[in-house]
């Protein structure tokens, strides 16, 4: 399995040498983690034994990821899919907007990453710790997209038709990704958002009769 790349948040000239070094650790950890559980696989593979593979000590991997599921779930992404919804045009149909900026996400990941995409989407629906996990962090996301869907209806982020949507929107995002695994990596991942994207923006269509 390949090393990951580098996040193209460390590129960012904005970013200082500390910061540019945490991102740095953390993305050596998930590197170590991801090789040694394509190795050896998930339960088997220990936070000793990826601190020595990142060649950094145990206090440091649990100073980045509180556990060993927040390291298959973390990436420095949601920086970026939170700029790149403020970016777009405040008058392009949000869910225009919404369908550009996962979509880029998307080919990133699988250009950039593409062994450590599918290990990840396949260890949600393996491992029971990851998914529990994985439903868990959903929130943290959620609420990141209740300010940002707040701001283009001139909405409270606080609103329940606005959490309500928010949280709609993650949990639909997540099943994608379960979909995707389950059925072997085979369909287009950019065309699997395409449909999930479709019943959220229009509803469930009835099968004719």
């Amino acid at each position: 399995m390949t090393a990951a790349r580098t996040s193209p948040l460390a590129d960012r000239p904005q970013l200082g040498l500390r910061e540019r070094k945490k991102i740095k650790t953390r993305m050596a950890i998930r590197a170590a983690t991801y090789e040694l559980i394509e190795n050896q696989g998930y339960d088997a593979t220990t936070i000793e034994q990826i601190a020595e593979r990142a060649e950094v000590s145990q206090s440091t991997v649990f100073r980045y990821f509180p556990t060993k599921e927040d390291i298959v779930l973390t990436d420095e992404f949601d920086p970026l899919i939170e700029e790149e919804l403020r970016a777009r045009p405040t008058d392009e149909p949000w869910m225009d907007s919404l369908r550009f900026v996962m979509k880029k996400a998307i080919s990133f990941g699988l250009d950039q990453e593409p062994e450590a995409t599918r290990l990840r989407s396949r260890l949600m629906m393996e491992v029971p710790a990851v998914r529990s996990r994985m439903i868990e962090s959903m929130s943290v996301t959620g609420y990141l997209l209740c300010r940002i869907v707040a701001d283009r209806t001139g909405r409270d982020p606080a609103d329940l038709e606005v959490r309500v949507y928010a949280m709609s929107l993650i949990g639909g995002l997540s099943e994608i990704t379960l979909y995707w695994a389950q059925g072997g990596f085979k369909e287009n991942l950019s065309d699997l958002m395409d449909r999930a994207l479709n019943v959220l923006e229009h509803g469930l269509p009835l099968q004719n009769p």
